[in-house]
């Protein structure tokens, strides 16, 4: 038979004392409401005797606060939204909160659906990286004084906090190093998208190409095509055979390039220069180790919870919005070194 669950009345009932110095035990308010160390040491071998466990929907409506986040992100299976949810769930456990962590995969409706059912279940704030078309559904958050914080991507004409990287800067970066490793002829590959994260990598592109008096090349995958992404690839270089280098705007899109690479052409996985935005577990077994722009993990994290907690301990409603732009790193490889410095090398 299913055991009756036990509350603070009952061990008030109990141990013949008020329900609200029960209470203030438990939460671990004894000292601050000057309760005897007896009284205290009373009530809290008794719930330990019984395994006592509290009742948290009835706390969280009792305190308003469930304790709980969520974190949407576009996919938690790829490696830099994986690696990112590891380090601030430990962070954020420490501040003693749990987080859900949720895929919305860039699509509006699935990201509707999944604000609307964690707002009905009284979540204390949300950490998303926004599909393109849900701005008035995070308007809606705000102007409910739901705490909320933006990663990654964020829409131009919303007061909303917000923390991500320099993406133009990166990507500028990225294309510079290429350029003077002597890369001369480089593409970039990216998708249809105008958010703002894929737009700033591509202006970045566009920036060093200018200032250098090179010619761009670049190919923009319709977004609800990705699934086709090695066709588009393949087509790419087919027709740009003159190419000597690549940079990928995200690294499932280098995902599809050295998967085309190796289908049909494998020596241009040893030929071209290459750079993917983010890392990616399978660039470990390429012939050469792929460079990459590397995201501060522990960094955008430690600033997320930052702003998450300053909205949840804030009493004002009208609360300043402020973006945090962090700075990326090249981590340099072979597949961006000057072919002649890596032939050496070898020999």
């Amino acid at each position: 038979m299913k055991s009756k669950t036990v509350s603070i009345k009952n061990i008030a009932d109990e141990l013949k004392i008020s329900i609200t110095t029960v209470s203030f035990v438990l939460n671990g308010k004894a000292v601050e409401k000057h309760i005897s160390k007896e009284v205290t040491q009373k009530v809290l071998d008794y719930a330990k005797r019984i395994n006592y466990r509290p009742n948290l929907i009835a706390q969280s409506l009792r305190t308003g606060k469930s304790k709980i986040l969520v974190f949407m992100v576009e996919d938690i299976s790829n490696s830099f939204f994986s690696k990112l949810a590891r380090i601030f769930e430990d962070m954020i456990y420490e501040k003693g909160y749990k987080v859900i962590f949720c895929s919305n995969e860039n699509n509006d409706e699935r990201s509707k659906e999944l604000i609307e059912l964690f707002h009905f279940r009284q979540v204390d704030g949300f950490i998303i990286v926004p599909s393109p078309g849900i701005k008035d559904s995070i308007e809606g958050l705000i102007k409910n004084n739901i705490p909320v914080v933006l990663m990654d991507r964020f829409f131009d004409d919303l007061d909303c906090n917000y923390v991500g990287i320099d993406n133009e800067r990166a990507s500028n970066d990225a294309v510079t190093h290429l350029i003077d490793n002597q890369f001369k002829n480089i593409g970039f590959i990216t998708t249809t998208s105008n958010q703002s994260q894929l737009r700033d990598r591509l202006q970045g592109y566009e920036n060093a190409i200018a200032a250098h008096g090179l010619q761009p090349a670049i190919l923009r995958i319709p977004e609800n095509k990705l699934m086709d992404g090695k066709e588009y690839i393949n087509d790419f270089f087919n027709k740009n055979t003159d190419l000597d280098s690549v940079f990928f705007s995200t690294n499932y899109l280098a995902q599809h390039g050295l998967e085309t690479f190796k289908d049909n052409d494998y020596q241009l996985l040893k030929k071209l220069g290459i750079i993917s935005f983010d890392d990616h577990d399978m660039f470990r077994l390429c012939p050469t180790s792929i460079t990459c722009v590397s995201r501060p993990l522990a960094e955008i994290s430690a600033k997320l919870i930052e702003k998450m907690l300053f909205l949840l301990d804030s009493k004002d409603e009208n609360k300043s919005f402020k973006k945090d732009v962090l700075k990326a790193e090249l981590i340099i490889h072979e597949s961006s070194l000057m072919k002649k410095c890596i032939e050496n090398q070898i020999v």
